[in-house]
């Protein structure tokens, strides 16, 4: 079967700033395929689509769109609508009351699955900029394969470095558990840890094992970490548990953020996430340098192997 993505419009500006096309685009996807797509491949995908750069308006899409290739595959779930969305946040999108309050309970939706390097190019060609998909794979999807550590900064000067100090103390936390975590910059100014796992606990298992962990380490460091929802009532970084939820979307390892500078999310070894680090020099090149130079540094989150069941437990028991 042939498969050919033909770019239009590659000269499109996607970054005014820093005159980054839509055809510059089209070739990172293109050159870090190998190590982005074994991280996209079975899961739901979302798109989010910026049809006029990153400062103009963005479209949400999870349905399949008409004229999407037939060698995209796609599978059908139901959706059902967020208690209380208001609106979406980078990887989520929301529904407004409104639409909310009018909208049906569920609906079946047709979600893409990116499977192939002409896969990921063809949602470029669709103006998706960062790739967005489920935790959990299209054979067990009510299994997650990983609980997420979303770490979000608060904005100061030094809150990238704030969330730095964070990030380490998740990962102790989660080495008196006997579990490993992956670290990646989100690109969009925060953290992401990651912890892989068997595909046995449900997302109720991973949401309540982030929360009781979450909650363990702001007992122990006050004002340096928060679980607090309430923005005004913060004072440190924001540990988001919330995020652990089926139908909830990350954006990849890999992936392109629509932010000024096009950073790159970017998995780090631990010993290279530092106060001092500038997560914006994560960018296109500088990320197939390192991808040319150290392979995927988060394959180990794709093999998953760690038992939730123990750690939980313990929590439950402290």
């Amino acid at each position: 079967m042939t498969r050919e993505v033909r770019l239009t419009s590659p000269e499109r500006v996607l970054w005014p700033e820093e005159r980054i096309t839509k055809g510059d685009l089209f070739e990172y996807y293109a050159a870090v395929a190998p190590a982005l797509v074994p991280h996209l491949r079975d899961r739901p995908f979302t798109m989010k689509r910026y049809p006029h750069g990153i400062h103009g308006e963005v479209f949400f899409q999870k349905q399949a769109p008409r004229g999407m290739p037939d060698w995209i595959p796609t599978r059908r779930f139901t959706t059902h609508p967020r208690k209380g969305a208001t609106g979406g946040r980078a990887g989520e999108p929301g529904t407004s009351s409104l639409r909310q309050a009018q909208a049906p309970a569920s609906r079946l939706v047709d979600f893409p699955l990116l499977n192939s390097r002409e896969a990921v190019q063809w949602m470029v060609q669709m103006n998706c900029i960062d790739m967005n998909a489920w935790y959990s794979r299209v054979d067990k999807p009510e299994r997650p394969d990983f609980v997420l550590f979303d770490l979000d900064p608060p904005e100061t000067a030094d809150g990238f470095a704030q969330a730095v100090q964070v990030a380490h103390i998740v990962r102790g936390g989660l080495r008196e558990l006997a579990l490993e975590g992956y670290v990646k910059t989100s690109g969009a100014g925060g953290i992401h840890v990651l912890v892989p796992i068997t595909r046995r606990s449900t997302f109720a298992d991973t949401h309540e094992f982030a929360e009781r962990l979450s909650k363990l380490l702001e007992e122990r460091h006050p004002g340096v970490l928060t679980t607090e929802w309430l923005k005004a009532k913060r004072r440190g970084v924001f540990v988001d548990y919330h995020q652990n939820g089926a139908g909830k979307t990350i954006a990849s390892a890999y992936s392109v953020r629509p932010k000024p500078g096009a950073p790159v999310s970017t998995p780090l070894r631990w010993e290279e996430l530092m106060p001092d680090l500038d997560f914006g020099a994560l960018t296109m090149p500088v990320v197939l340098e390192r991808v040319a130079r150290d392979g995927d540094l988060f394959e180990p989150v794709l093999r998953g192997g760690q038992a939730l069941g123990p750690a939980l437990r313990t929590l439950r028991a402290a």
